[in-house]
């Protein structure tokens, strides 16, 4: 499965993953102190939905769209997303817009904290800089995020938040590469709070990797997952996960409430599931799941 950002612009993988992201920040920004937030895989910040025929905007129909045609959200997570939604589309230009990972952070980062949005592709790389040319704290680096990664830790600011959200051409060469990032990333500062966006389509595969991870990882890690159709159905993509390593306080507790929030507003979608599943309506369901806990981490440093 290719999975690239302007293919995919405003489907539920997005919902689900920039729901989760502002969660992550906003989490951060409960101290005053800065930190860094180091983007892998940018991409190009921004997207226009304006014509729902598009392959993209078809997608975005059973995402953002669904998302947005609901009634006010109860969990304050689907209301930030909401409100950064509104703001980027309130921007010159911008009013069919979908803001990517880079432009929410954008709209998201203090003064204090700095942002570092790596794009290994021109085109991509140029249409991100054009996106977030006015916000000065952002930094943009026509570079392999990978490469960015381990020269900018540890940062000054001694925290960190890093996504990675690689276009799995290939999945399991580019999942090897982002478990090798997060190591070494952790190895040169360890607090830093990683989330790892992977797709939910072969549940074999899923499993295995989650099991090294298990295994091998000397951090905290969870993993958040939300999927519209049964997780071994023969779809483009099933279902959204995100590795959160360094799980900020109560970051898990509050995705099992948005996430069963977003699900019922994404079920409402045609197509959206045909099978029995947990945690959903019919093909549907949410996990949240503990793979690393933080005693088990300290035991194995005992």
């Amino acid at each position: 499965m290719k999975y690239r950002h302007g293919f995919h612009a405003g489907n539920f993988a997005d919902v689900h993953k920039h729901v989760a992201l502002l969660a992550l920040l906003h989490a951060l920004q409960r101290k005053a102190k800065g930190f860094l937030y180091l983007d892998t895989h940018a991409g190009a910040g921004s997207y226009d939905l304006a014509d729902l025929s598009t392959r993209h905007g078809a997608e975005a129909r059973g995402g953002v769209t669904a998302f947005t045609a609901g009634p006010e959200p109860a969990a304050p997570e689907l209301r930030e997303y909401l409100r950064a939604l509104a703001g980027w589309r309130d921007r010159p230009g911008n009013a069919h817009a979908y803001p990517g990972s880079a432009a929410l952070a954008a709209l998201t980062l203090r003064s204090q904290d700095r942002g570092l949005c790596c794009e290994c592709l021109p085109a991509e790389c140029r249409a991100l800089e054009h996106s977030l040319g006015a916000f000065r704290g952002m930094r943009i680096a026509c570079d392999d995020g990978y490469r960015r990664l381990a020269a900018s830790l540890p940062s000054h600011e001694r925290r960190a938040l890093v996504l990675i959200d690689p276009p799995y051409e290939s999945a399991a060469a580019e999942i090897e590469q982002a478990l090798a990032a997060i190591q070494a990333a952790l190895g040169r500062m360890s607090n830093t709070v990683i989330a790892l966006w992977y797709p939910i389509k072969d549940e074999d595969w899923l499993q295995r990797w989650q099991e090294r991870v298990v295994r091998e990882l000397a951090a905290p890690a969870s993993a958040l997952e939300l999927w519209l159709h049964p997780r071994d159905a023969g779809v483009a993509l099933n279902g959204s996960g995100l590795l959160i390593v360094n799980p900020p306080y109560q970051i898990e507790q509050r995705a099992g409430e948005w996430q069963r929030e977003l699900l019922g507003r994404l079920s409402r979608a045609p197509g959206s599931g045909d099978a029995g599943g947990p945690g959903g309506s019919a093909g549907t369901g949410t996990r949240v799941r503990t793979l690393v806990a933080e005693r088990a981490v300290r035991h194995a440093g005992a």
